[in-house]
């Protein structure tokens, strides 16, 4: 049995076993919240913040990093089409993010067969997004929210979960 016949399996008894309503697409909560992509934060994350299915658009990626425009665009969405007000930057501790090694990263590429010459074309150090410090990063993120010519004037906040207990720190308020 592959990955994909497990999750196809399992997601045949939950079909099977809700029942599905309507909901609207808007942010009930009207939050838009970056966070990372983190395995350990699926059951934890939103239970921790009180957020339940509808409340919040929810981007997720390594770090909780913005590298490139993705996430910006995602957040931008959520606040023009998407009914969202605010915006939470939500890092965690112990991220595997954290000293994230571009050297190492470069020779598992190769040795999962990626060609040098394909690596070479990026800086890799930017390209996976890494930093020292996730405190550090919650608040670069914001700034870098804050700063986009993009994106309105709204309260970007900035937070730390405790990945064992998922105690809230807030690094910034913004009103």
């Amino acid at each position: 049995m592959t990955i994909l016949d497990g999750i196809l399996e399992d997601n045949k008894k939950f079909v099977e076993s809700f029942e599905g309503e309507e909901m609207s697409h808007h942010a009930q909560k009207k939050l838009a919240i970056l966070t990372c992509m983190d395995c350990r934060l699926i059951d934890f994350f939103e239970p921790a913040l009180g957020l339940e299915r509808g409340d919040a658009k929810i981007v997720r990626n390594a770090g909780n990093s913005i590298v490139g425009e993705d996430a910006i665009r995602s957040i931008g969405a959520a606040l023009y089409n998407l009914g969202a007000e605010e915006v939470l930057v939500v890092g965690h501790t112990e991220c595997g993010m954290a000293g994230a090694d571009a050297e190492a990263l470069k020779e598992k590429m190769l040795a999962r067969g990626i060609k040098e010459e394909d690596i070479a074309k990026y800086d890799i150090a930017e390209w996976i997004g890494g930093f020292d410090d996730e405190e550090e990063n919650v608040l670069n993120v914001v700034e870098k929210i804050k700063n986009h010519p993009l994106i309105p004037e709204v309260p970007v906040h900035g937070l730390i979960i405790d990945i064992v207990t998922g105690e809230l720190k807030v690094l910034k308020e913004d009103y």
